[in-house]
C-alpha cells in the first residue's frame, strides 16, 4: 500500500494544446506494473474546458468540488455536481470542464492513453447551443 499526502501531489499546468484557461492536474496514482489505471486530479478555472478527446479504454470523472460541464459528441451538456460521476465508455469523443462561474475539481479515472481530437470546444458548444 501506498500512501500521497495531499502536499506531496505535485501539481503542474495542463497547458494550452488540449486545454482552453487554466486547468492543472496532480498524478494521485500513475500507472505502474504493467497496468494501465491511471488516476488525475484535475482542477479547472471558471470556463475551463478540455479539448475534444476519447480515451480507448473509457473514463470516469468524479466530482469533487464546484460544477462540471461535461459533453459526450451529438447529446446534451450534462450538469454535475460534488459527488457526481460521469462515465465516458470506451472511444466516446467528449469534452469536461468547470461552470462559468466558480472552479471545478475533478478526478479522472481511465484506462490507456487520451486521444486528442484536433479540435477545440467552442463558446457555442460549452455554453450548450
Amino acid at each position: 500500500m501506498t500512501h500521497r499526502r495531499a502536499a506531496h501531489v505535485e501539481w503542474k499546468s495542463a497547458g494550452a494544446d488540449h486545454f482552453t484557461g487554466e486547468v492543472s492536474f496532480g498524478p494521485l496514482h500513475a500507472p505502474v506494473d504493467g497496468s494501465d489505471l491511471n488516476v488525475l486530479g484535475v482542477r479547472f478555472a471558471p470556463g475551463a474546458r478540455s479539448d475534444w478527446h476519447s480515451h480507448p479504454g473509457g473514463q470516469v470523472l468524479y466530482v469533487v468540488e464546484g460544477t462540471a460541464r461535461v459533453q459526450a459528441e451529438g447529446e446534451e451538456v450534462v450538469i454535475a455536481g460534488p459527488g457526481d460521476a460521469v462515465h465516458a465508455a470506451d472511444g466516446v469523443v467528449h469534452w469536461h470542464g468547470a461552470g462559468p462561474d466558480a472552479p471545478m475539481v475533478h478526478l479522472s479515472i481511465t484506462h490507456a492513453a487520451t486521444e486528442w481530437l484536433p479540435r477545440k470546444v467552442t463558446d457555442e458548444e460549452y455554453q450548450g447551443r
